[in-house]
This record gives structure tokens, C-alpha cells and sequence, in this order.
């Protein structure tokens, strides 16, 4: 499973809101949120995104440090 799945998952879970709540407000499924949180199916790249702003997060992408 994905790293961004995972952390995704764990914002989720530790929000102060309900999934309900969440799905309400970003527009995305409540069937499919449940789905992702079971680990049963995965989310758009535009879901997930969506989640993120609502929580307050974005996706910030950068190069790995050469070691």
C-alpha cells in the first residue's frame, strides 16, 4: 500500500471530525471513503487532494537527498 494512502488514512483517523463530516464536505463518496479506510479500494488523486485541504494539508513533493 502506498506511503500517501497511509498517511492519508492517519489523518483521517485522527481528525476531529466524523468520516460522515469529511465526505460531506469534500464531496467525496461516503461509500468510497469507507472503502479507502478499510484498505478496499483506493481514492483519485483529486479525492485525495480534496480530504487534504479540507484537513488543513497539502501535497508537497521533493527531490531525495542523494546519500
Amino acid at each position: 500500500m502506498s506511503e500517501l494512502y497511509r498517511q492519508v488514512r492517519q489523518l483521517i483517523e485522527s481528525a476531529d471530525e466524523s468520516r460522515y463530516s469529511i465526505a460531506k464536505a469534500t464531496g467525496v463518496s461516503e461509500s468510497s471513503l469507507s472503502q479507502f479506510m478499510a484498505e478496499t479500494k483506493g481514492l483519485s488523486h483529486p479525492a485525495i487532494e480534496k480530504i487534504l485541504e479540507h484537513l488543513g494539508y497539502e501535497i508537497k513533493i521533493q527531490k531525495q537527498r542523494k546519500k
